[in-house]
């Protein structure tokens, strides 16, 4: 399992999309690729913006397939922070679905 902490790279506010592609390429799709699975931790994080979660996973999700999901949790989310979350895997999939 490999837990990767937000808002030590991202603060408070994760809103800069250059740190979520950093995270992306250098924790979560090597570790997907090592078969592990992921726990996105979003502990210390109020808010996020959508830009930072589409950085983050839609082109994992895109380029895994909806099943990666099975693979990637999300803990410690604000309100805020998960309806951002689900919005961006929704429609990550629907991309994935579409092609």
């Amino acid at each position: 399992m490999t837990i990767i902490e937000v808002a030590e790279r991202a603060g408070s506010f994760a809103e800069n999309k250059d740190v979520a592609r950093s995270l992306r390429m250098d924790a979560i799709e090597p570790a997907l690729e090592g078969g592990d699975d992921i726990t996105v931790d979003f502990g210390g994080v109020e808010l996020a913006t959508q830009s930072f979660v589409h950085a983050l996973i839609s082109s994992v999700i895109r380029r895994h397939g909806s099943q990666v999901l099975d693979r990637i949790s999300f803990a410690n989310c604000t309100e805020a922070v998960r309806g951002v979350v689900e919005i961006v895997v929704e429609y990550s999939q629907d991309d994935v679905a579409s092609t």
